[in-house]
């Protein structure tokens, strides 16, 4: 990934809580046929130190277990918040004209090798923390366990567990770094009066990482 040291984010802590914020993850293989590219909510495991675990599972028809390339690296893609920006936010346009559109947004690359756990206590043990993570902002949070025994067990055996143990991680926060003060301050502005998506979210990240233009 293409990342300028003024979009780079190094931050372990950082790309965390954007993993386990949004853990939809494109995960992308190497296949006997070429790559291939999968989207599959995976959950976040602190250990082993310093980047951490995912894990996941996929249906077992899903040819994603049974055939990638195990000598290759796979990667999975975290999409943050992201907006599009106008020129016409940028205080700047008046005094010079000189601005263009771009793109704000968050990423983390996560790179390690794919493991395949087909053991049914493992996947049951695998769901059961990925619904307790993806539920706990409810009021009446559902558990695995709130469906009859028989049924789950049924659907167990139609999936596969997948880990894979994160061997490096790349966060790019593209989020208006390189503009001057008032540029960032305008585009804040901006995104607070629009109603694009994530609009809310970009504003403050865009207030958190404001810097002067080097």
């Amino acid at each position: 990934m293409y990342t300028p040291k003024h979009f780079e984010e190094p931050r372990i802590e950082v790309m965390h809580a954007l993993m386990r914020e949004r853990p939809l993850a494109t995960l992308i293989t190497m296949t006997s046929s070429g790559l291939n590219a999968n989207h599959i909510p995976l959950h976040l495991v602190d250990t082993p130190a310093p980047f951490g675990t995912l894990r996941g599972h996929v249906a077992r028809a899903n040819p994603l277990w049974s055939d990638f390339a195990k000598e290759i690296e796979v990667l999975a893609i975290f999409h943050g918040p992201d907006s599009y920006i106008t020129p016409s936010w940028y205080a700047t346009k008046q005094e010079t004209g000189k601005v263009v559109p771009t793109w704000n947004y968050a990423v983390v690359h996560a790179y390690g090798t794919l493991r395949v756990i087909d053991d049914a206590a493992w996947v049951r043990a695998q769901l059961e923390a990925l619904t307790a993570h993806n539920e706990a902002g409810f009021s009446q949070p559902w558990s695995v366990s709130d469906a009859p025994r028989e049924f789950t067990e049924k659907l167990l055996e139609a999936i596969v567990g997948i880990e894979i143990v994160i061997t490096k991680l790349s966060g790019k926060w593209k989020v208006s770094q390189n503009q001057p003060a008032q540029n960032q301050a305008s585009v804040i502005a901006g995104l607070k009066n629009s109603d694009l998506r994530d609009a809310e979210i970009m504003a403050a990240l865009v207030a958190a990482n404001a810097k002067h233009a080097q």
